[in-house]
């Protein structure tokens, strides 16, 4: 395995290509830890803004008028904001009035900014997915609901076991879309000091002075990442399709 890594300090010597990511421990073992961070990120807010699109979806019918306001200010809120904005309003805004103390008495933040990069970010995405979730669950016919009402299911019961499963369907290539856009969006995390791929990429770069190389080597990175995302959503909007439904 030695020889392995060693071969790209080869590499380095003879064609100045320096992937120090491959041939040093310290470099290696950094952004292997970014990578994993972004992953970890990714993967939280991926299930949390599908959770949040599920919800402010079923919200948006609510009979009550003022539950339905919360939610279409929500959505005009963070659809409206640019993400790194928003970001930014919860580090350093939300995040300044949310502080505890050391044992020296200093004051800390109560809350990191990797959770603060996740809130952002999945309400952030959450607020796309609402309108998706919507556009899929109007798109069911009205005929399947009034059935499921007919049978005695509950407003929550037919959204949750009839409809829902339905305009998930209809709505997967949209999200699909919106959760590529999702993990694209991660590398703001940068701005708050979040330690994710782009950020120790960074510190890489500075101390080895290799920009050209590790930019090429986050393309690839990123490439594979979102490629791998979306492949796995394709397979399974083919997997889950209805024939004759949604198209």
């Amino acid at each position: 395995m030695d020889s392995f890594w060693e071969w790209f300090r080869w590499l380095h010597d003879t064609t100045g290509i320096n992937l120090t990511i491959f041939y040093d421990k310290f470099d290696r073992a950094r952004f292997a830890s970014g990578f994993l961070t972004t992953l970890r990120i990714s993967a939280v807010c991926i299930v949390f803004s599908v959770l949040i699109g599920i919800v402010g979806a079923w919200l948006q019918r609510s009979r009550l008028r003022v539950t339905r306001t919360i939610v279409h200010w929500y959505i005009q809120f963070f659809r409206n904001t640019p993400p790194l904005v928003q970001l930014y309003f919860f580090y350093f805004g939300v995040g300044s009035l949310l502080t505890t103390s050391d044992a020296s008495g200093a004051a800390v933040p109560f809350v990191s900014n990797v959770i603060w990069a996740i809130v952002s970010l999945s309400f952030f995405a959450g607020a796309f997915n609402v309108e998706i979730f919507r556009s899929g669950v109007e798109a069911v016919p009205k005929t399947t609901v009034e059935a499921a009402e007919s049978l005695g299911f509950s407003r929550l019961q037919t959204y949750a076991f009839i409809v829902l499963p339905l305009a998930f369907r209809i709505s997967l290539p949209a999200l699909n879309n919106n959760l590529v856009n999702l993990v694209k969006t991660t590398t703001l995390a940068f701005a708050i000091a979040v330690p994710e791929m782009l950020y120790v990429s960074s510190q890489i770069w500075s101390d080895e002075l290799n920009v050209p190389v590790m930019m090429n080597v986050l393309l690839i990175c990123y490439f594979v990442l979102v490629g791998s995302l979306v492949y796995f959503m394709h397979r399974w909007e083919r997997a889950i399709r209805v024939p004759g439904f949604g198209t």
